[in-house]
């Protein structure tokens, strides 16, 4: 077993309603962020946001973190319409970012300019900006021109959602200068700032993608590892977490282990994962990888996975600790 160091939970609290069923842009009332301690399974609560109303729909909105990320002991953390930039360990906010073309943001990673990639999943984009908040360069992840499809002169953050969409960027990273960004839709990670490069991810939809060494990291939605090397773009390792069942033993599970997003790889063996519990969805494609006849559903949780054994060794459910819905593991920094 690998040293069992506490690591950061980065996801949203569910809103608890009783008269209607919200959809997935109203789930979570509040941000948070939590340390939790997967050796005694407690947690302590570091952030937890909600986020202006002017900066929202006005009916229920979803106020979540997604995607983060962190270097140099800053935390790059978004929300649907915001990006926000806490500096460790106090979690004292030193930069606060929201545009108006920002719509279901996933995504907020520092890049090596020192600006901010934010992947703009509402609009099918990727922009970068600076930490005072202006516009540098913008991409449409699926070649044409960004402002296509959508206005300018639109507030996008009040818009409740622009689904169905073409692509559904996820994550951002940069590989030797160049950026990446993954595609829900087109199943693959491709290059934005030079033409060609890609990396097919043909299995599933895939979430997160995180660059370890040699080693890109990859989730699928439906609980797939695929792993990359960085040199070749290559595929050269596919893990299907539902064949690891810590309670039926070997072969498929009987449950669906939910949406699969948040990696923390603590070395080429162990890893962190996390799922997030299915909900009804009237946007039946994209949970069209559920299989036919399970009907089981794991709640949110987290779960320890040796790859050298194919076995969970640990799993800890996230909704005792505030957590609903989970976006990010990240180690505390100076812990790894």
């Amino acid at each position: 077993m690998p040293p069992m160091n506490t690591f950061y939970v980065v996801g949203g609290r569910l809103r608890s309603t009783l008269f209607r069923k919200l959809e997935e842009w109203q789930a979570c009332e509040q941000a948070l962020l939590v340390e939790l301690d997967p050796a005694s399974n407690q947690s302590t609560a570091k952030i937890e946001y909600v986020s202006p109303p002017e900066v929202c729909p006005k009916d229920s909105p979803a106020v979540q973190f997604k995607s983060a990320a962190l270097k140099d002991n800053k935390l790059y953390a978004c929300t649907s319409t915001e990006v926000l930039v806490y500096e460790l360990p106090d979690f004292r906010l030193v930069h606060y970012i929201s545009l108006p073309c920002f719509n279901d943001l996933h995504h907020a990673y520092p890049s090596e300019r020192g600006t901010i990639l934010v992947v703009v999943t509402g609009l099918d984009m990727v922009v970068e900006v600076t930490t005072a908040g202006d516009l540098v360069r913008e991409w449409s992840v699926i070649g044409e021109d960004p402002w296509a499809r959508f206005s300018r002169q639109t507030d996008y953050r009040l818009v409740p959602t622009t689904k169905p969409h073409r692509s559904h960027p996820n994550h951002v990273f940069e590989l030797d200068g160049e950026i990446f960004v993954t595609r829900f839709q087109q199943r693959d990670a491709i290059c934005l700032t030079k033409t060609g490069p890609r990396i097919d991810i043909a299995v599933q939809s895939p979430h997160d993608g995180y660059v370890v060494g040699d080693r890109i990291y990859f989730t699928t939605v439906d609980g797939h590892i695929v792993i990359a090397n960085r040199k070749t773009l290559q595929v050269e390792e596919t893990i299907d977490l539902n064949t690891i069942d810590p309670k039926a033993g070997s072969g498929q599970t009987s449950q669906i282990l939910g949406w699969c997003r948040g990696l923390l790889p603590l070395d080429e063996r162990w890893l962190w994962v996390g799922f997030t519990r299915v909900r009804p969805t009237k946007f039946i494609e994209n949970v069209a990888w559920i299989r036919n006849g399970t009907s089981r559903h794991k709640p949110s949780h987290i779960a320890l996975y040796d790859l050298k054994l194919r076995k969970c060794e640990q799993e800890i459910e996230l909704e005792p600790h505030g957590i609903g819905v989970v976006f990010s593991l990240l180690p505390v920094p100076g812990t790894r």
